[in-house]
């Protein structure tokens, strides 16, 4: 039996998040003899995703899931896993993929489990690792289902690549009527976006006013770098609210995290707790902030920013 992943692209775009979902459901399929299967709901080629490890591309065709509507998705992807008799589907940890797999998971009467950070430990039955408690332990949870859900956390496998040529379907779903109705999207553009992020410079209150945030995105530039901001600064207006990460924010787990003038309240640090390095910059040594991190500098960001940035261009300017 096949493992069905759900492909998310973006404008026809496949974000590494995709990527990454592909080569780990590749893995999966290697380990239980099978093949692995991409679900592309969207607008966007197939082709390119057997380098990432995709034996065959399902193109699930049907006009109303040209928007992303969770119920929609949800439907499509159950009747696509039904199609292929699917017995595990991958889905992202994107916001999306987070709204729309519980839906699938009781359409399909199967088990979900979010947060995987790694390959299952065992096929009989198939119990996976994952993070609980907002990344503060972890687990391995057994599935006893006939077909699981599983969640992969972003950065938690990489991308890998394959000699595999691709063969692409098309499957035609019947969708129930939405009871959503998507009225605008609003798109950011010419930015790094936190949730696909290698690198992430976030800072809080400790910057003073929302004048001083140049340094911030003149920092974020060199390193090719997301901004982010603490929940405060968004309260205050300061930053957009896009912007802000940590536990009532967007979790953030990229590989590595800048905190600037952050003092590290334990919302903000749960939500990106799954960075894998971690550094903080701030004139209090005794921030709780320090005690998280894996790389601490005590120090005015007002001095210590400017002086990171001109080190950085220099190094650039070397390796040129």
């Amino acid at each position: 039996m096949p493992i069905l992943v759900y492909a998310e692209s973006d404008q026809g775009i496949y974000k590494k998040s995709t990527q990454e979902l592909i080569s780990f459901g590749r893995a999966m399929a290697d380990q239980m003899n099978t093949e692995v299967i991409a679900a592309v709901t969207q607008d966007a080629s197939g082709a390119e995703l057997g380098q990432y490890g995709a034996h065959k591309v399902l193109q699930l065709e049907h006009q109303a899931l040209s928007d992303f509507k969770a119920e929609n998705v949800a439907e499509a992807l159950s009747q696509a896993a039904r199609a292929v008799q699917a017995s595990v589907i991958i889905v992202s940890s994107s916001a999306n993929s987070k709204y729309m797999a519980p839906l699938l998971a009781v359409d399909l009467e199967a088990g979900y489990v979010p947060n995987i950070v790694g390959l299952p430990t065992s096929y009989t039955p198939l119990t996976v690792p994952h993070n609980v408690f907002t990344n503060k332990a972890s687990a391995h949870t057994a599935l006893n289902s006939d077909i699981s859900v599983l969640g992969l956390s972003k950065n938690a496998y990489g991308v890998h690549h394959y000699e595999t040529s691709a063969e692409i379907t098309t499957h035609n779903p019947e969708l129930s009527a939405s009871t959503v109705e998507v009225t605008s999207t609003d798109k950011a553009s010419n930015k790094v976006m936190i949730a696909d992020a290698e690198v992430v410079v976030s800072a809080g209150r400790g910057l003073k006013g929302p004048e001083n945030w140049g340094m911030i995105e003149e920092l974020a530039e060199v390193m090719g770098a997301a901004t982010a901001c603490s929940k405060p600064v968004s309260d205050l207006g300061w930053r957009p609210h896009s912007e802000h990460v940590g536990q009532t924010g967007k979790p953030v787990a990229a590989n590595l995290y800048i905190a600037i003038g952050i003092s590290g309240a334990i919302q903000h640090l749960a939500g990106i707790n799954s960075s894998k390095v971690k550094v903080v910059i701030n004139t209090d040594p005794e921030a709780p902030f320090f005690k998280a991190a894996d790389y601490g500098i005590v120090g005015d960001a007002f001095e210590v920013v400017p002086d990171l940035i001109q080190k950085l261009k220099e190094f650039q300017a070397q390796n040129a």
